[in-house]
């Protein structure tokens, strides 16, 4: 009997430990119960971006938590299953440590590759963000090593309490944004979405990108840009608890244990 052809698997902005979740263990355990459902058939799992919601490794030392999430990640991995993680604008500072313990591949650029014969465009969605000077600049800042060295020489007790208020609130009145721009404008909101301006400028000198694919934004977006190009923002594991999933043929938005 002819085994099923795997399948490829996309998740964003699971935010994992936010303040924001009012039980983060729930949070967890529900995206765990997610990579149980999909090992059976996936070829790989990619992360698009904040799958943490702050995330620095020290030379010696990483963020407590999270030991269901990556030990499920680390399973999956020893039983052949790509693992791939975009660093999002909340998880910047991953370094090597979820390479070596888990096998993990961690992108830090937007990337283009052949996925069952079809190209995709892959990407958090803050790299190609040029709307705010002062968010570039923040993302460069964040970015860069000298900084990051200096950073390190925070005890962790100051670093992590700053970060984890400041992601809070910034996550909070994003999402009440989101909300109510989407709610107001409806389409028109989703024309003028700078992930869509992005893709649609981009595919006049890439023609050959049949699917766009972000995170970042925590919406649910799937438009056709022409007859061969889509593109797809994956929602989120804060709200949403959305997933794509491509079978070699078909790329489908879903939502994980919907009511």
């Amino acid at each position: 009997m002819e085994k099923p052809a795997k399948k490829v698997y996309f998740i964003s902005d699971a935010h994992l430990g936010a303040r924001f979740h009012d039980d983060p263990l729930a949070i967890e355990k529900k995206l765990v119960r997610w990579l149980d459902m999909v090992k059976a058939d996936a070829s790989a799992v990619w992360f698009l971006g904040d799958i943490f919601d702050y995330w620095y490794e020290y030379k010696y030392v990483v963020p407590k938590g999270h030991v269901r999430f990556l030990g499920k990640l680390a399973e999956l991995s020893d039983a052949g299953i790509e693992i791939h993680i975009f660093i999002g604008n909340h998880d910047i500072w991953m370094f090597d440590y979820l390479p070596k313990e888990i096998g993990a591949t961690v992108h830090r650029e937007p990337l283009t590759i052949d996925i069952s014969g079809k190209r995709f465009f892959l990407a958090h969605g803050d790299e190609v963000d040029n709307r705010s000077w002062t968010f570039r600049l923040l993302r460069k800042i964040f970015r860069n090593r000298f900084c990051q060295w200096l950073y390190a020489g925070i005890h962790p007790r100051w670093t992590f309490g700053f970060a984890t208020r400041w992601s809070h609130s910034s996550r909070t009145s994003g999402i009440r944004k989101n909300e109510t721009q989407y709610e107001r404008e409806g389409d028109a909101e989703e024309e003028a979405e700078y992930l869509v301006c992005f893709a649609e400028e981009y595919l006049k000198t890439h023609p050959d990108i049949h699917f766009f694919l972000f995170g970042h934004r925590h919406i649910l977006l799937d438009r056709t840009l022409d007859r061969s190009s889509r593109i797809l923002i994956a929602g989120d594991w804060m709200t949403i608890f959305s997933y794509l999933e491509w079978d070699g043929t078909d790329l489908t938005l879903k939502l994980f244990e919907a009511e």
